[in-house]
């Protein structure tokens, strides 16, 4: 799919992944609406790209739709990348035996209400949006691609609720894909494994801790870039036969309980 004059919606776009991801879209000619509850950086990385900038907080299903209708308005939406979530740990139960002491359950419930319900819910919305546009020479009304976790396959102790939203991600990738085919919109999702982003913090001792981390990897034995993911996104968006998928991007890389 031509990504060339199309409207790219981009949710958690204002770093990381989803920075890459939009810089990317940007450089491919798409108008790039960023979607993040940083609004600071959402609106300079913005400005840098000459796009759009959209507070969404995926639980929020107003803000989705608003966002969905700015992005509709500056042109033809063609493209959604849902990279918007979030990573806490947490053991099941606790060490002292205590109910007190297990997994908090609202916290599973917000990890899962991010990750994977504002994944959904922006997905249904925007495929809407998409399904009102006529298809490209190609048949296609446009294209989607969610971000998921190796994660999904190897999840490590505390990361019940982390992998049970990305799994679930996972789960609903080939469903989806088969539901809006009928529209002409592909569905893919793209599995990062250890990907250096701001998360492990900045400085040496940052630095140390991602070099051991890396020697992990199969090979190369580093992290992985944002870019290297951008890169793989924006294949399963311009590659027409890609569809219901799911990607590892991670070195080869299976991840050990801890």
């Amino acid at each position: 799919m031509e990504i060339s004059g199309s409207v790219a919606l981009v949710t958690g776009g204002a770093s990381g992944i989803g920075a890459a991801v939009a810089r990317q879209l940007a450089e491919a000619g798409a108008t790039v609406v960023v979607a993040d509850v940083q609004d600071e950086k959402g609106e300079a990385l913005a400005e840098e790209i000459g796009g759009a900038f959209a507070h969404v907080d995926v639980t929020d299903t107003n803000q989705i739709t608003a966002a969905v209708d700015q992005a509709a308005a500056l042109g033809e939406l063609r493209v959604l990348v849902n990279s918007a979530g979030i990573g806490p740990a947490a053991r099941t139960v606790g060490r002292d035996g205590t109910y007190e002491s297990a997994h908090d359950l609202e916290l599973y419930k917000r990890v899962i209400a991010i990750n994977l319900i504002g994944t959904f819910d922006m997905t249904r919305i925007a495929g809407t949006a998409m399904s009102r546009f006529e298809p490209l020479a190609s048949g296609e009304r446009g294209a989607i691609v969610n971000m998921a976790s190796v994660a999904a396959f190897d999840g490590q102790i505390g990361q019940a609720a982390y992998s049970s939203s990305k799994g679930g991600i996972v789960g609903m990738t080939l469903p989806v894909a088969r539901d809006l085919a009928a529209i002409g919109v592909r569905v893919n999702t793209v599995a990062p494994g250890l990907i250096d982003t701001p998360i492990y913090g900045e400085g040496e001792k940052a630095e140390e801790f991602k070099t051991r981390l890396g020697e992990s990897v199969l090979f190369p034995r580093r992290l992985g870039t944002p870019d290297e993911l951008a890169s793989m996104v924006l294949e399963c968006l311009r590659n027409s036969y890609m569809n219901g998928a799911v990607v590892r991007v991670d070195g080869g890389i299976r991840m050990p309980p801890k």
